[in-house]
Parts: structure tokens; sequence; C-alpha cells
């Protein structure tokens, strides 16, 4: 397993430099350019004035130059100042990913809980009333964007039922009740979607496992149908339910950004949006790699578990 994890770590390097190489060049395709962003709302500014400013930035070197300079400091662990709130951005992108992640961890738990258990029933009961409603339920939550489920919900919550969830971000460790309140409906909402792909996934594994020859071996020894279900097909069905599962959680981190902004939640989302607003180049790169890293990290979780989940899977 050992030599295994240091070659997966060692692969991900040139992809993190591929990410970095890429990013680097393509905020910069951006019209304008930080500086512009400052200015924008501050009338007239000399040539003279933008030039030292550009340079005080540092966005005045050649790019090959600014890259070099940019990635010399990543491989320290230092991603920069923002160029708009003169910031370290490490510590800021920690600030708004533990929001993020916490949306990301409650959706997927619930996807998790939802899903699965659906998924199972749908494919025992296949072509049941149960079966049609299961496929219902998951063609409604892929059809459903976030932001109409939100809308939705919070028109029944306030028209119908006169109350809203809190909004905004409480640490749980100073007010956990707030901090439920304003989680609990954002992490409904991203999850009901989550779960509408991992209970298909979860129906369709199901079925072609159920066909196995060992599920029909289990059953003419006279184990109960809870066994057979639950002990021989359930586990070895959970690899492609796993991995979309894991996608879907590195894929959330920064992808709440619609969520983050009906329900007031500063998360790594609306960082990222607005730093792009604003040209912030070192929050749009740092952002970006610091994604890379755990989607990086997430896929190499994911293998590992393959062994677990299916002991003819071998990792070396």
């Amino acid at each position: 397993m050992g030599p295994y994890i240091a070659r997966r770590l060692l692969l991900a390097v040139p992809s993190l430099l591929f990410v970095s190489l890429f990013i680097f060049s393509l905020v910069r395709l951006i019209p304008g350019d930080a500086v512009m962003a400052l200015v924008a709302e501050g009338g007239y500014v000399s040539p003279e004035t933008l030039a030292q400013m550009r340079i005080e930035l540092g966005i005045d070197k050649p790019f090959l130059a600014q890259y070099a300079d940019w990635l010399g400091h990543l491989v320290q662990g230092d991603l920069g100042t923002s160029l708009w709130t003169r910031e370290p951005v490490l510590p800021t992108i920690l600030q708004r990913m533990k929001v993020s992640l916490e949306i990301s961890i409650l959706a997927v738990s619930i996807a998790f809980m939802l899903a699965i258990p659906l998924g199972v029933i749908a494919a025992v009961r296949q072509d049941t009333v149960i079966d049609f409603g299961s496929r219902l339920f998951s063609v409604i939550g892929l059809s459903a964007p976030d932001f109409w489920l939100a809308t939705i919900l919070l028109l029944v919550l306030s028209k119908y039922l006169g109350w809203l969830p809190e909004f905004g971000w409480y640490s749980p460790l100073t007010d956990p009740v707030k901090n439920f309140q304003s989680m609990i409906f954002p992490a409904l909402i991203v999850g009901y979607r989550l779960s509408a792909v991992s209970a298909r996934m979860t129906r369709s594994a199901m079925l072609d496992v159920l066909r196995e020859d060992y599920v029909r071996t289990a059953r003419a020894k006279g184990l109960r149908e809870i066994d057979v279900v639950i002990r021989h097909a359930l586990r070895n069905s959970m690899i492609p339910v796993i991995t979309i599962i894991g996608a879907q959680l590195t894929g959330l981190i920064g992808g709440l950004v619609i969520v983050e902004q009906i329900f007031s939640l500063p998360g790594q989302g609306r960082l990222l949006l607005d730093a792009v607003t604003h040209r912030d180049y070192p929050v749009v790169q740092g952002s970006v790699m610091v994604m890379a890293t755990l989607f990086v990290l997430a896929n190499l979780t994911i293998d590992m578990s393959y062994g677990l989940l299916d002991p003819r899977i071998r990792l070396h």
C-alpha cells in the first residue's frame, strides 16, 4: 500500500503543475487587471499612477517572471497576498474553506442517507411502485437547479409558515444551534440534488450485482434475503457509488456559489467569484490550487477504499 500511495502522490505533481500554469494563464486572459478594477470607481487616474500601482503589486513583470515568482512561493506554502484586500491568501482561503467544507460534508451525508436505502429498495423491488417513485425522485432532483429549490423553500417557509432560517454563518464551536439552523437548509438543497445522482447509480449497480452467480448461490444456500442484499450485494455494488460521492464532495467545495449567495454564507465559492470580479490573481490561483490538491487527495482516498470494499482488489 505504501509504494502505491507514494506513486500516486508523485504522479499528482505534474497534474498540479499543469493546473497551476493553466489557471495562472487563464486569469490573465480576463480583460483588464487588478489595478483597473481597483480604480474603476475612483474616477480619472493618470497613466503614471497606474504604472506605479502595477509595480507595487508586482504585475508589471513579464508573464513567465510572474509565474516563476509565484511558483517559487507556492512550493514553500506561501500563496501570496491579495491584491484587493492586501491580506495573506492562505488564511483567507482556510477561513472560507471551512464554511464550504461544512456544507459539503453535510450535503454528502444527507445524500448518502437518502440515496443508498432508496437505490437498494428500488433495485430489490424493480418495476414496482417504489421503483418508479425512486426514479421520479431522481429525475426531479436532476432537473431542478439549486437556485430554484432554494427560492421555493424560502417562499414556503416565509409565506406559509411565517418563518425564515438563519442567514450567515455561525461557528459550531461558539453557537452550534445557530450554526445548525443556518446550515441545514443549504445542505438539504444540495444534498437532495446529489442524492438523485447517487440513488440512480446505487440502483444500477445493485441490479448488476443481484444478477451475479454468487448472489444466486447465496440464495440457494437458504440465506435470508436481507443478508443476501446487505452482506453480499450491497458491499460489492458500492465501488461506483463511492466514486460518485467522492467526486461530488470535492466538486462541491468551490461550486456552491449560488447557495452561498442566497443564504449569505461566506464560503469558498463566493470568495472565488469575488476574486475573479476584482481580478485578484493570487486569490484565484490559490483557491484553484487548494481545490485541485483536495481533489487529488480525495481520489487517492477513494482508490484506497476499493480494497476495503472488495477484497478481490489489491493495491500495490
